[in-house]
């Protein structure tokens, strides 16, 4: 078998063949007469969609946000790759392996909306943005904005180029409440001074889902010359949307998540322009400072988990982007709603419906997180995990395409209870 046979049966098409790829195709053409808004609230459609899924009976899994497991087809072709390298062994390697990773950051740039001279698959979003955060072309005295409430694994590497060169780290606390965008955008503005370098945001904030307007943070920090790195961990393939669009310098995600690849797969955008000035983790072979591959050398790596994220690609379009983003959207705002207004309930997420997706952060006045998740998980069976920190105190909620209404009623009336 040549490589090129290689990269179309294993790489691309293994999923096609399979049966319930087959049914989600039919499925999806039964609905595809309605609105996304409309499928989602189609139990029946959703219940099927499950069937594909092995889910463990002894809780019901609230927690998606951390890994969010692949639905069988994937994870059947993923052993089927692992299998077929095990086989080909040092061949594969030799001679398909590059042209592979690259038809597969091909099809992610295609998806996200950049070049693909632009993109990378890494191996998480903490790889992504801590390549950028240590590879930026830092002097002392030099400035750069985050938020508390940015996961700890970034605000690290910033301390780290502090230690370092000298960087003086500046912490903004983003409201979980805002008016509205410019409230917002002002509290990221006001922390910015001519010696401000780097600004990071989250794209959709890990601990609460709060989806910020990143564009307009954007533009206001390259006004001000000031360049903008994005978490976008839990936002790619959770909700629909352009890097192009968002206007920012630097994108990482991590496509373990919300696009449901094997773990050890990331994603990383940098703007073309930006390129030639980010220093690289590990040396690379014969790199032009121009070229995005030099961020991308870290040896010799799982190459079936690049295969995977074409399956991964082709469940999620197949579903439909759309469809799966008001899903995730309409399951969180199910629950909400029937909590919101309880006395002894804190919601920790906007309300406003565009401001968040399928996560939401709820506690129990008087009960610590721990406890709180502790409970739900003892007494009523539901697998949370806990928040305290950042100006935030409650369990983190994420449901996944899987999750039914009826295991909602179940955490809602836990909830109820609670107080």
């Amino acid at each position: 078998m040549d490589k090129r046979t290689f990269l179309k049966q294993v790489g691309m098409l293994a999923v096609g063949s399979a049966p319930f790829f087959k049914n989600l195709g039919n499925w999806v053409r039964e609905v595809d007469h309605l609105t996304p808004e409309e499928v989602a609230q189609d139990e029946d459609f959703w219940m099927r969609v499950r069937s594909g899924y092995r889910l463990k009976p002894d809780y019901i899994n609230l927690e998606n946000g951390y890994y969010c497991m692949m639905p069988q087809e994937t994870l059947e072709n993923y052993i089927h790759h692992l299998r077929e390298m095990n086989y080909q062994a040092s061949y594969y390697m030799r001679t398909a392996q590059w042209d592979n990773k690259h038809a597969m950051q091909a099809k992610l740039a295609e998806l996200a909306g950049v070049s693909k001279e632009e993109l990378i698959i890494t191996r998480n979003t903490t790889e992504s943005l801590d390549l950028i955060i240590s590879g930026f072309p830092w002097e002392k005295g030099d400035e750069a904005v985050m938020a508390e409430q940015d996961y700890g694994a970034m605000l690290n590497q910033f301390k780290l180029v502090e230690r370092r060169y000298g960087v003086v780290n500046k912490r903004i606390s983003v409201p979980l409440h805002p008016a509205n965008d410019e409230e917002i955008v002002k509290v990221y503005e006001d922390a910015i001074t001519p010696k401000t370098r780097l600004l990071m945001v989250c794209h959709m904030i890990n601990i609460t889902g709060h989806i910020l307007p990143v564009r307009k943070i954007c533009d206001m920090a390259h006004a001000r010359g000031v360049e903008v790195m994005v978490d976008g961990a839990h936002a790619f393939a959770q909700i629909e949307f352009s890097i192009k669009d968002l206007n920012c310098d630097y994108y990482g995600t991590s496509l373990h998540k919300w696009l449901s690849v094997p773990l050890g797969a990331g994603m990383l955008y940098v703007k073309k322009d930006k390129i030639p000035q980010i220093w690289p983790l590990l040396a690379e072979w014969n790199r032009e400072d121009d070229d995005i591959l030099k961020l991308n050398h870290t040896g010799t790596h799982p190459c079936h988990t690049d295969l995977a994220i074409g399956n991964a690609l082709e469940y999620y379009q197949q579903l439909g982007p759309a469809r799966k983003e008001a899903r995730l959207r309409y399951l969180q705002n199910y629950w909400t709603d029937k909590v919101r207004d309880l006395d002894h309930i804190i919601l920790n997420t906007p309300k406003e419906r565009h401001r968040s997706c399928g996560i939401a952060n709820v506690g129990v006045k008087g009960m610590k997180p721990h406890d709180m998740a502790k409970t739900l998980l003892n007494n009523y069976r539901i697998w949370t995990v806990a928040i305290d920190g950042a100006g935030v105190q409650g369990c983190r909620i994420t449901p996944n395409i899987f999750t039914s209404v009826k295991e909602l009623d179940s955490f809602v009336e836990a909830l109820k209870s609670l107080g």
